[in-house]
């Protein structure tokens, strides 16, 4: 389904000609991004900029980041894959016919994959080629999650389809007790985890539908689940953030946020960053799950370092926050930034605009 095309060739030329052209003729490419202010007075770093191929009739829907690449999608589900290090183009082609439902992007070992339209699609991550494509039995309603042997699908019928990888044969099925709805799946080959509309969590052994555990929240769990070592984080509609144990299914710790979820957490090291409509952003101690501070405008994480979070806030601005402190310690506008990808891994900081030009910054000592 991915059929790289005459963009594949033309966005190669691009970002030659356009990184000379910011390399050599000065910040001209730059302002037109972010402002000058960002770099002078911010203590921020350019590591890359590019502009990707996009046609009149065009404009870049969203950035993904899934492990060393940035993958810009646009609204006619074109994609470009960059190198997050360097911002050079790995692949461009286009990943669906436009209009077509694209359900998350995810990498395993060697190998991109996706569920597109009602098939699973397996794709060469260096070239966009296809490997594989199969039609699914049931409508998904969630990204599949993948371990060493299988597949794992959630069906508008209710059910964790396991399907073999090497030829998608279906090994079994699994659901909640109370067959609800599944948002979430996530898969390693010790065992796979689902949450569900009802508020159900619950572990099953990755080869067969033997249940490990059940935690249950007062809510809807909104996708996706977030693992970060032994620890699942969940948001809820109940307002709550869960911090649940991995091995028994114990709840650590629950913040409240005074309002309805309908987003996942960002994650890392040391804060939980969960945003709730009319509230704001609020960061959590991930290991004690105590509030640190919260703020009103703000939106997501851009990326942390140091202590300090990198949030992006509605106008747009990036604000930075001190989280041991609980206090703002400045703010930059980034007027003409419409598209931006959290970061949770390091402090690298990427944003686009609508014409399809992406940068990266990042802080400096």
């Amino acid at each position: 389904m991915f059929k790289p095309g005459w963009r594949f060739f033309l966005s190669s030329w691009v970002v030659i000609l356009y990184c000379v052209s910011v390399g050599f003729g000065g910040e001209k490419g730059l302002e037109r991004l972010f402002s000058k202010e960002l770099l002078a007075h911010s203590k921020m770093e350019k590591v890359w900029e590019v502009k990707v191929p996009i046609r009149e009739n065009e404009n870049l829907k969203e950035l993904v980041l899934v492990d060393n690449r940035i993958y810009a999608i646009s609204n006619l589900n074109y994609v470009v894959s960059l190198n997050r290090n360097t911002g050079s183009v790995i692949f461009s082609s286009e990943i669906a016919p436009a209009g077509f439902p694209v359900l998350g992007l995810g990498h395993y070992d060697d190998e991109l994959f996706s569920i597109i339209g009602n098939s699973i699609i397996e794709l060469n991550p260096d070239s966009g080629a296809e490997i594989s494509s199969e039609r699914l039995a049931v409508r998904a309603t969630c990204p599949a999650a993948r371990n060493r042997s299988n597949f794992y699908v959630a069906g508008i019928d209710r059910r964790v389809h396991c399907l073999r990888v090497e030829d998608k044969v279906q090994l079994f099925e699994a659901a909640a007790k109370n067959d609800s709805i599944i948002t979430s799946i996530v898969a390693e080959d010790s065992f796979v985890i689902f949450s569900t509309d009802a508020g159900n969590l619950v572990r099953i052994s990755p080869d067969e539908p033997r249940f490990r555990w059940e935690f249950e929240a007062s809510g809807g769990i909104v996708g996706p689940i977030i693992k970060d070592g032994d620890s699942l984080f969940i948001a809820s509609e109940d307002t709550n953030v869960y911090k649940v144990n991995i091995i028994r299914g114990k709840l650590d710790w629950k913040y409240q946020t005074n309002a309805v979820l309908d987003e996942a957490p960002r994650v890392t090291e040391e804060a939980v960053y969960q945003y709730a409509h009319h509230k704001g952003l609020a960061s959590i101690d991930t290991g004690s799950g105590e509030g640190m501070w919260e703020l009103v405008e703000g939106v997501d994480l851009l990326a942390e370092r140091s202590g300090n979070a990198y949030v992006i806030t509605k106008e747009p601005k990036l604000i930075v926050m001190d989280n041991k402190a609980g206090k703002q310690l400045y703010s930059v506008n980034l007027e003409g930034v419409t598209k931006y990808v959290s970061n949770v891994v390091d402090s690298k900081i990427y944003i686009g605009d609508d014409s399809g030009r992406i940068a990266c910054i990042r802080p400096v000592e």
